[in-house]
């Protein structure tokens, strides 16, 4: 039965903090490095749907992606959410580690599981670590499918591949044209236009488009012809749980730790319906 500090130290190897970007706030936020850690469960977000997960799952340790004090914060009291999260997983002895861009840029990372889940084939970074002489580390990644698929199909396949969201997968481009390279990115994604171009994708996927972005990405098309997938942030960042969950499975494995790790399916997109267009009505602001 390891304690705390051993598997944070293992995790640590996994995603080094020096390796996150120097606005974000990774590492251990809540535990005791001496208590030990029998379960082990990952989310995406440190909200209080995972929190009560991680308390009925009898879990030791929930690890997230999410920060839960991005910008920091004066108070833990329980009268604000994130104050009930801390007490709450105080109360049970329940640590929270946080892999945020990390684990974004690492090898395997957040958008390797994205990959993966799509059935890509992971070529190279989108945006490579300089400080990595193998070229293997950084964010996003520029992938290949094995056969050309239409827009509309791999936005199908998107759909079908990635977590049910009320959002589903918006696209812009020509549903017929043919995708044979990809770029991806988990999370918000626009800030990667210009590598996305460099890259000579046919399509990129990502989360969390904004209007102004996408829409002098695509006017621009004249030069790229560049297809957009947009959908839902977590559900983008989701697949690296299941990853990181074999990570620290194969680890555990590896010192006899015999850890129990578990991923939870707790969908907490903050988005829980969509109302579609009327499918009869003409494209266009009414009149």
């Amino acid at each position: 039965m390891p304690r705390l500090s051993e598997v944070i130290a293992a995790l640590e190897n996994l995603w080094p903090a020096e390796r996150a970007e120097s606005w974000d706030a990774v590492g251990t936020v809540v535990g005791d490095p001496g208590q030990d850690v029998t379960r082990v469960l990952f989310a995406v977000d440190p909200v209080r749907e995972t929190v009560d997960e991680a308390v009925k799952l009898g879990a030791d340790l929930l690890v997230t992606h999410h920060p839960l004090y991005l910008r920091g914060t004066t108070t833990v009291a329980a009268s604000h959410f994130k104050g009930r999260v801390v007490h709450t997983l105080i109360k049970n002895d329940i640590a929270l580690h946080v892999a945020h861009t990390n684990a974004d840029s690492a090898d395997p990372g957040v958008s390797d599981a994205l990959a993966g889940a799509l059935d890509l084939r992971v070529v190279r970074p989108l945006v490579p670590d300089a400080s990595d002489p193998e070229g293997r580390r950084g964010l996003g990644r520029v992938c290949e499918l094995d056969h050309p698929l239409t827009l509309r199909a791999f936005a199908a396949l998107a759909a079908e591949r990635l977590p049910a969201t009320a959002q589903g997968v918006r696209v812009a481009g020509d549903p017929e044209a043919l995708i044979r390279t990809v770029a991806v990115s988990g999370g918000s994604g626009d800030s990667l236009f210009d590598a996305v171009r460099a890259a000579g994708a046919d399509a990129f996927l990502t989360a969390d488009l904004r209007h102004h972005p996408a829409s002098e990405f695509l006017a621009d098309r004249a030069h790229s012809p560049l297809a957009l997938l947009d959908a839902a942030h977590w559900a983008t960042e989701w697949p690296w749980c299941e990853l990181a969950a074999a990570q620290l499975d194969e680890i555990s494995d590896r010192h006899g730790w015999d850890l129990r790790v578990h991923v939870s399916k707790t969908v907490t997109d903050p988005w829980t319906a969509h109302a579609a267009s009327n499918p009869t009505q003409t494209p266009g602001a009414p009149n």
